[in-house]
Formats: C-alpha cells, sequence, structure tokens
C-alpha cells in the first residue's frame, strides 16, 4: 500500500551556491557519508543536489512535517547500485507513527537538474 509519493527537482547551481556561500550547511544538510566519496573527496555538486533532491521528495512524501532532521534520512548506494535511504530518529519515528515499511528513491541528474522521485510503502 502506497503510504505517499514525493518529487522534487532543484538547479544543481544553486545547491552549489548555497553551499559555497554558507559552508556551514553542507553538515546540516548531509551526513560525511553522503557528502564524500569513499576517498574522502567532496562529492560533485549534481550527486549533492540529487541527494537534496531526495530529502525533500522524502519530506513530501511524509507528509511535509515539520521538525525533521535533514541528516536523519541518508542517501547511499544499495549492493546492486540503486540508492537507498538509511533512516533513523525523527525521520524513523515519523515512519514509525505513518506505517511506512518501505521506500523507494529514484535520483537523476541532467543538464544542471537535479530531480528525486519517492514512494513510500505500507502495509496493506
Amino acid at each position: 500500500m502506497i503510504v505517499g509519493i514525493g518529487v522534487d527537482i532543484c538547479q544543481v547551481d544553486r545547491v552549489e551556491a548555497m553551499l559555497r556561500r554558507r559552508p556551514g550547511m553542507l553538515g546540516r544538510l548531509f551526513t560525511d557519508q553522503e557528502a564524500h566519496r569513499p576517498d574522502g573527496t567532496l562529492r560533485t555538486p549534481a550527486s549533492l543536489a540529487a541527494r537534496f533532491a531526495a530529502k525533500e521528495a522524502l519530506a513530501k512524501a511524509l507528509g511535509s512535517p515539520g521538525g525533521m532532521v535533514w541528516v536523519d534520512a541518508e542517501v547511499h548506494s544499495g549492493p546492486d547500485g540503486r540508492p537507498v535511504f538509511e533512516t533513523r530518529g525523527t525521520v524513523a519515528a515519523l515512519m514509525e507513527r505513518l506505517g511506512v515499511r518501505r521506500i523507494q528513491l529514484s535520483l537523476s541528474h541532467e543538464a544542471g537538474m537535479a530531480a528525486a522521485f519517492v514512494v513510500c510503502e505500507g502495509e496493506s
């Protein structure tokens, strides 16, 4: 059963400019693992923008409640390469309350835009 869906699109250069203007936002929006590649280098602006869009899309799928902590929803690559969320804290508590058991996530970036689509599923 679908509990909620969300979609978000953002301009890569706007996310890049925001992070340049306010470097502290990197740690407020992303975990270290999200912000950096395994070798420790910063991910590309397009990759960061896609992860930001994913978090926005997840918030929409959960009803856009206040009080969600951005780093409580972490985007990873699953064993098969697909993007997946790891949730904890505020996001996990909200998912529990809404009956969300599984999150489907799709990311894309092209021509200066990043997009994410989220489907939150529960038990029928």
